[in-house]
């Protein structure tokens, strides 16, 4: 044998299995496509939220959490609705991770010198029902050094056991192929391919080499997604989301391509699921990309005015950081705007002062780098943040005018033809402005913004002071152009609590396991139809662990 375990993929799942495995002494190989730079995949560049329950963060904040509220919470998004076949894993998934999330995970963190930023983020705030999607509370706790921060100490546990003699790194190797004999995991064959110094998350090279074969008693595969692969998320988009955009921009590195689910589904491997993809709509133009067709994801407060692509503002739950897939799928079955691939924030200067922070380590300098000063003055002070300043001074899809008319003109210049009608756009905003008047509304989306301001987080650091979005002194008057931004897989391999991928006859395949976003983070789908937040990288930790833990156990 070459190893004990091979782990396929060095992302967050990967390095948190191999964690696991040399912690007891296990030899692991741990096999990637990309070079060393990419240690962390995916999970570096992410924001590095994580969803707690009743943590320590909440209560001093006041916020009256449990876990019998976030499991109401986790299954009104989730609606299992294939629990006797596809959902029969992904449930027992789902529960034990809010019993995780709700108990042991914050001290298990905090063991591994995962840090978290005092305030708490309301994430997904759902769709205005007690039994429907979304947070009741705030619950999207930041890391410390964000997506860095949570990969760091498996990086650094990584590069410790491979001084150690216990894990060797097989950079630069692309599997192709699981080898199954006689029902059992023995190993994987693939292809080498050609050295690529490009620096993190740049596309690499896929010129061949040569071949290899490794062989182990287990073998773990946590290579992700498909979010940067559109072909095979257009081949998957399911019906109830009506049309795929013919145009996209992409929340992942090219790797995120998908390839080991149908090598997987090859060796006799069982995916489930598969029509169940998260996708956002607040997506815009990187205007310094890294990866092809780089996008970036707005994670805006409740105050911008969102509207279609001909003008219309979105009906409700279609608000800004409220139901993702509701906006998604409002979107894209809309039948006279399904043939456009775009949405519009109309919003003022104060707004994007206060509400506006953007997905991605990159775009989050101050926590990325734990500078405490650089976070109170950013967070606090006045003025644009110098992340998203840089996005309305060279970004693509922002435009700035003194006035609507004005506004509207340059919105109508980042289209084929002109699609919007500022006379149109007046009467709506001005519909809205009137609602502010009093303390108390019958628009949802000011009784939202109300709501939020009783959370003291939100009041401090997230929600501008209620305003006019035609009053002059708030202004200039800004319009942000929204693209769909690819970025989760909610499916891929059914597997039991152990992280045991499960064969088409829905048994375990001996010595085969899977974790993070190609195991739907557990069970072939433990987010079910919809997403909490903070729950991505955590799933990657939960089904991480277990996989590494039950291996470790096997390879004894």
């Amino acid at each position: 044998m070459d190893a004990d375990v091979i782990v396929v993929g060095a992302g967050l799942a990967g390095l948190v299995a191999a964690h696991e495995l040399t912690s007891k002494g296990r030899r692991v190989a741990l096999v990637d496509q990309e070079n060393a730079a990419n240690l962390g995949g995916q999970a570096f560049w992410s924001f590095g939220g994580l969803f707690l329950v009743d943590s320590p963060e909440q209560r001093r904040l006041g916020i009256k959490d449990s876990f019998d509220l976030a499991w109401s919470d986790w299954q009104g998004s989730a609606r299992f609705d294939r629990v006797a076949d596809e959902d029969s894993w992904a449930v027992r998934w789902a529960r034990a991770y809010v019993e995780w999330a709700a108990g042991e995970k914050r001290s298990w963190l905090d063991g591994h010198g995962i840090k978290l930023l005092p305030t708490v983020g309301w994430a997904e705030r759902g769709d205005l029902r007690a039994d429907g999607h979304g947070n009741s509370v705030p619950r999207f706790h930041v890391t410390w050094g964000t997506g860095t921060g949570v990969v760091e100490p498996f990086v650094d546990s990584a590069r410790q056991a491979a001084r150690d003699g216990l894990l060797t790194f097989y950079h630069r190797h692309q599997v192709d192929e699981l080898v199954v004999e006689d029902g059992a995991a023995r190993g994987v064959r693939g292809t080498v391919l050609a050295e690529d110094r490009s620096a993190r998350g740049v596309a690499s090279n896929r010129d061949r080499v040569g071949d290899f074969e490794l062989t182990a008693q287990a073998v773990v595969v946590t290579t992700g997604g498909i979010g940067a692969n559109h072909d095979i998320v257009r081949r998957y988009w399911p019906e109830r989301l009506g049309t795929p955009p013919a145009e996209m921009v992409t929340g992942v590195p090219a790797y995120v391509d998908g390839r080991m689910l149908d090598i997987s589904a090859e060796a006799g491997v069982r995916l489930v699921n598969r029509d169940r993809m998260w996708h956002y709509t607040e997506g815009v133009r990187n205007w310094d990309p890294i990866w092809p067709g780089h996008g970036i994801r707005i994670l805006p407060g409740p105050s911008s005015m969102w509207f279609d692509a001909l003008g219309r503002r979105l009906p409700d739950p279609c608000l800004p950081g409220y139901d993702t897939l509701s906006t998604l799928e409002h979107l894209r079955t809309t039948e006279d705007i399904a043939g456009h691939d775009h949405s519009w924030f109309i919003l003022t200067r104060k707004i994007i002062e206060k509400e506006f922070a953007l997905s991605g380590s990159e775009q989050n300098p101050d926590i990325t780098a734990k500078d405490r000063a650089a976070v109170l003055k950013n967070r606090l002070g006045k003025g644009v943040p110098g992340p998203v300043d840089d996005f309305l001074r060279k970004g693509a899809d922002f435009v700035t005018a003194p006035n609507l008319e004005q506004l509207v003109a340059k919105m109508n210049e980042l289209t084929d033809k002109p699609l919007l009608d500022a006379a149109e756009l007046r009467r709506q905003i001005e519909a809205r402005d009137l609602q502010l008047a009093n303390p108390y509304s019958k628009d949802a989306q000011i009784q939202g913004i109300r709501n939020a301001r009783r959370y003291i987080g939100d009041r401090l650091g997230r929600v501008a002071t209620p305003h006019r979005i035609l009053d002059p002194a708030a202004g200039p008057l800004i319009g942000v152009k929204l693209h769909v931004l690819t970025r989760k897989t909610l499916g891929g391999i059914q597997t039991d609590l152990d992280s045991r991928a499960l064969g088409t006859d829905g048994t375990p395949i001996d010595g085969l396991y899977a974790a993070g976003e190609v195991a739907g983070f557990g069970g072939g789908g433990v987010h079910g139809y919809n997403a909490l937040e903070g729950t991505f990288l955590g799933g990657c930790l939960f089904s991480g662990r277990a996989a590494g833990r039950a291996a470790a156990a096997q390879s004894a």
